[in-house]
């Protein structure tokens, strides 16, 4: 591998969505290799150490790398992103480019590497299996598959279920005392503690990526000032959905299904023909709320890279 492994400086962000446009060989990936970059990257680093690096031939980039720490436990290191130009594949650029971020990543305290996804800020929830190539040099590199996830899609043509009329369920809500309306920049703290103390996790911050946000947004449902439920998108990328929750008193209402709707009506009215739903649990009610079918399945992989293994 004659390529240099150099750290890539902000500046030099154009060409490497230029190259991601160009490596990321689905389309639906590929189409949205600016919004994946602005999320792993700049707003990323708001939170997180981001590792940049990419892999030269003079002044031709033809690999990139994008690695963080996780938030909650830095001694957990993700690859975020590996994109290697399509004639420089088995070549060792790939290889090269993770090996310098274990390097880099154990020099930060990270004592596992995960390939998979790092919340809130995240392009996938690992390696899609159609990027069969990336599985197949995990396993050779030494990872070992840890879990599965799976997208559902979600499509956003004229006369899709997702897109029916929310108006009736939302009358019979309004009839409970209970109000369905779009999340305002305002409504952020009182929903980021709901969603920390209903559910935990990184939902809280992918709010944040969602409310008050170009090509991004939420809807809330509430009763007497009091949060029943939450639903956003575009926090991660535009055509993604989620999180969404509703507090546990509320379930089989239909509050969820009013605003999954309400969000998926607003991804079609900006253009989006499908919706991913991301990292998916409860797959009956997705289905049957709006069509769903799961199509994405990503496989999530970790490897031990110095000290040890996180239990």
């Amino acid at each position: 591998m004659d390529a240099e492994i150099i750290e890539l400086d902000p500046d030099r962000l154009p060409a490497v969505v230029d190259l991601c446009r160009r490596a990321l060989d689905l389309p639906e990936d590929a189409a949205e290799a600016p919004a994946i970059l602005d999320t792993l990257t700049t707003r990323a680093a708001a939170d997180r150490p981001v590792l940049l690096i990419g892999a030269v031939r003079g002044p031709e980039l033809v690999g990139v790398l994008v690695g963080s720490t996780s938030q909650r436990d830095p001694r957990l290191g993700h690859v975020d992103l590996v994109a290697v130009a399509p004639g420089e594949r088995r070549r060792g650029v790939g290889r090269a480019l993770l090996a310098e971020a274990e390097r880099r990543l154990a020099g930060l305290g990270a004592a596992e590497l995960l390939l998979a996804g790092n919340p809130p800020h995240y392009a996938w929830p690992g390696i899609d299996v159609r990027y069969t190539p990336a599985v197949c040099a995990a396993l050779r590199l030494g990872y070992r598959q840890d879990r599965t996830a799976w997208n559902m899609t979600a499509d956003l043509s004229d006369g899709s279920p997702a897109l029916r009329s929310t108006e009736a369920a939302e009358r019979r809500l309004a009839g409970q005392g209970v109000t369905v309306r779009r999340a305002e920049p305002a409504d952020l703290a009182a929903l980021a503690a709901f969603a920390r103390a209903t559910f935990g996790g990184t939902w809280d911050g992918e709010l944040a990526g969602s409310v008050g946000r170009p090509d991004a947004g939420a809807h809330l449902a509430e009763r007497d000032g009091e949060i029943l439920g939450f639903a956003a998108y575009g926090s991660s990328r535009p055509s993604w959905f989620g999180p969404m929750g509703t507090a546990p008193a509320a379930e089989g209402s239909g509050i969820g299904g009013v605003l999954l709707r309400r969000c998926l009506r607003d991804q079609a009215v900006a253009g989006i023909g499908a919706a991913q739903i991301g990292w998916v649990g409860p797959v009956p009610f997705y289905s049957g709320s709006a069509g769903a079918r799961i199509e994405r399945v990503f496989f999530l992989y970790r490897k031990a890279i110095g000290g040890h293994p996180v239990g």
